[in-house]
């Protein structure tokens, strides 16, 4: 299973080192840049689930960095919590305001943060909580990486597995094949298409009878439905 990839923008050593080794402790992957530029070079590079962002830096502020995620296409989504010494409310409003889906003042203990950003994971991005997801028969479990049908092992690939993780996450949304290889496998990873497809199609082998779970919606692309 992918571990949550977290991105630390942040330029004081200190506060990255007492971050990181927080999260680290958590099991989440962790990088760190100290300047909006390289920020944007990194999550070019690689889609983080989730940004830490300091409001001051050397090149230029965070909350510029924030507002080039929200105004782009492909980066908009990404959860945000801001880091800054600021704790006036006009600055919280302007950083709520700009996008950010929370704020955590310095200096603050790293344990809130962590259980703040577990917090923001579980409504933003479902696919990358730790409680176990269920479809009929069907229960993944993310903590111990195992999928069971009525009780019983079932045998899945890493790839399915991923796949039919996001989908449980978003039952009852359609997706198409370029969504499901940008949410589940990252826009970076070398995967075609139409190879989604043969992705599904071995879910459902291994689904057995829950197979029915994954549909396929013409011409659009593919959903996980209970109806």
């Amino acid at each position: 299973m992918q571990n949550t990839s977290v991105l630390v923008v942040e330029d004081e050593p200190a506060i990255v080192e007492l971050v990181s080794y927080s999260l680290r402790e958590a099991g989440w992957s962790i990088s760190s840049v100290g300047t909006t530029s390289a920020a944007w070079d990194s999550i070019r590079h690689g889609k983080p689930d989730l940004l830490l962002l300091d409001w001051m830096l050397p090149d230029q502020s965070g909350l510029r960095l924030l507002a080039r995620l929200r105004a782009d296409r492909d980066f908009q989504d990404i959860p945000v919590i801001m880091l800054t010494a600021k704790s006036m409310e006009e600055d919280k409003l302007a950083g709520l305001n700009t996008g950010a889906d929370d704020y955590v003042t310095k200096p603050f203990s790293p344990r809130e943060l962590l259980a703040r950003s577990r917090a923001l994971l579980r409504r933003k991005s479902p696919h990358l909580a730790e409680a176990p997801l269920r479809a009929g028969a069907v229960v993944l479990d993310p903590a111990s990486c195992t999928v069971t049908i009525d009780g019983q092992n079932a045998d899945i690939g890493n790839a399915e597995y991923k796949l039919l993780k996001f989908l449980l996450a978003h039952r009852e949304r359609v997706f198409s094949r370029a969504q499901l290889l940008d949410k589940v496998w990252g826009d970076h990873a070398v995967i075609e298409e139409r190879t989604v497809d043969v992705h599904v199609l071995r879910l459902r082998k291994a689904l057995k009878g829950a197979e029915g779970l994954i549909r396929t919606v013409r011409s659009v692309g593919y959903m996980l439905s209970e109806k």
